[in-house]
């Protein structure tokens, strides 16, 4: 994704457009995002406020400088902006006006920093640099853990740290709780495998990197691992049956594994007794259970139009003081996006989310069973993670799984859209790139262009 910046250009600018600056860029956001927590308990939530803020403020420079290679109707997907722009409208029927504009903003924020990324970088390109980050966070949790559990034998209470890895687990890391790390262990191992196909790193960083997070993922003793793992599994498998079917067979095969999954979704619920005593998480599911029917109670007050966007939940605003109040618990988040969503936004904004999602996995299926690299399988099944989480977590409304989200949607968007009948312009790479014929990059040009 280089380009060549017209005469008389500044060196500033220069920066901006070379395709060093969006690797180093795009490195930087995954960085701060995925490692907020961190950020907040070591320097404070101004300091990562101001980084966020920061970042935004680059990458609409970045947007000025490539604004040639960029088409307007093709830059964010109308189902985001949609999304965004019914969460800003409940911001004047939220229970405090200012805490909800600045969680919108931060909604916006993280937002755009994805659809930078999604014009600057192409999928393998954002793959190695999520991969590379991933690598770093998830061995510096480790770190931590027998630094924590082994050689000190001492809590880090900073980071929330109990050092249990001698008993192995749970763990939690540098993410906060035992539920994200295992959220991004699987991300990160969907990110190494595809690494791993397409040959953009060494087999041996490959392999090493999958038994890291798969031992990450193991040691967080998360119930939602299990269920993350067996959906991603399953989509893996029916993506290879869509891939090496003949294109006569395809459509056909799509239905019919469609309705497996209706079918699928039936059964599950149907038994979710006998599986839910399976993964030992009756305890934790019944929490949720209670907590979920609190929720219900109060959407409906407000079946349309929710109680004014919050993201995290604000402790001492209505209705989440009166749902831990009922519960005697703390809950920070509703633990289930689709709830969570419901209850801040109404059904409507859980329309607006689930046709978000719906359509991004849609759309990037179908690339992913057309096209013949098999990174376009990095989008699917990211998403098929972020959507399954979201049944047990609210982490796709927030930070790095609402950072994924929007850049899975935006590259979905920009290889299957509407838009492609009105705007026949090529993505911000420009001419057709190795990725756009079907085949993977030389591992040359992924180490020199990200």
């Amino acid at each position: 994704m280089t380009d060549t910046p017209h005469a008389g250009a500044g060196w500033f600018s220069t920066l901006l457009g070379s395709a060093s600056f969006a690797r180093a860029y795009t490195l930087t956001v995954f960085s701060a995002v995925f490692s907020a927590f961190a950020i907040e308990r070591i320097a404070g939530h101004v300091t990562y406020v101001t980084i966020i803020a920061s970042l935004c403020l680059l990458g609409i420079a970045v947007m000025v400088v490539r604004r040639r290679e960029i088409s307007l109707l093709r830059l964010v997907p109308t189902s985001v902006i949609v999304f965004i722009g019914w969460a800003f409208a409940s911001v004047f029927w939220s229970s405090d006006f200012g805490k909800s504009f600045w969680s919108w903003v931060s909604l916006l924020g993280v937002a755009f920093l994805a659809v930078v990324i999604g014009h600057v970088r192409d999928t393998l390109q954002t793959v190695r640099a999520l991969g590379d980050v991933l690598r770093v966070l998830l061995a510096a949790s480790l770190v931590v853990e027998v630094l924590s559990g082994i050689l000190l034998d001492i809590p880090f209470t900073f980071l929330g740290v109990q050092g249990d890895i001698a008993e192995f687990g749970p763990i939690q890391g540098i993410f906060g709780t035992r539920n994200l790390l295992g959220f991004v262990a699987v991300i990160a191992l969907i990110t190494f495998l595809i690494e791993y196909r397409t040959q953009s790193v060494r087999p041996g960083v490959s392999v090493a990197s999958v038994v890291l997070a798969g031992g990450l993922a193991v040691l967080s003793d998360s119930p939602t691992v299990v269920v993350l793992a067996l959906g991603v599994g399953l989509a893996v498998g029916a993506l290879v049956l869509v891939r090496h079917a003949a294109p006569e067979r395809r459509a056909a095969l799509q239905l019919s594994l469609g309705a497996l999954v209706v079918i699928g979704v039936f059964v599950g619920y149907a038994a979710r007794h006998p599986i839910i005593a399976l993964l030992g998480a009756g305890s934790d599911f019944s929490m949720r259970v209670d907590l979920w029917n609190q929720m219900v109670d109060l959407v409906r007050f407000r079946p349309v139009q929710g109680w004014g966007w919050f993201g995290p939940w604000d402790l001492h605003e209505f209705p989440f003081n009166a749902v831990n109040a009922l519960l005697g618990e703390q809950h920070a988040t509703g633990l289930n996006a689709f709830f969570d969503v419901t209850l801040q936004l109404g059904w409507v904004g859980l329309v607006l989310f689930i046709a978000l999602g719906a359509l991004a996995l849609a759309r990037s299926w179908l690339v992913a069973g057309e096209r013949r690299s098999v990174v376009y399988a990095w989008t699917p099944l990211v998403l098929v993670a972020l959507l399954i989480d979201s049944m047990f977590e609210s982490f796709t409304l927030t930070g790095l799984g609402w950072l994924m989200l929007v850049l899975c949607t935006v590259r979905a968007g920009q290889s299957r859209s509407w838009r492609e009948r009105l705007d026949s312009g090529v993505d911000a790479g420009g001419p057709a790139s190795a990725e756009d014929q079907g085949l993977p990059h030389a591992q040359g040009d992924s180490r020199t262009q990200g």
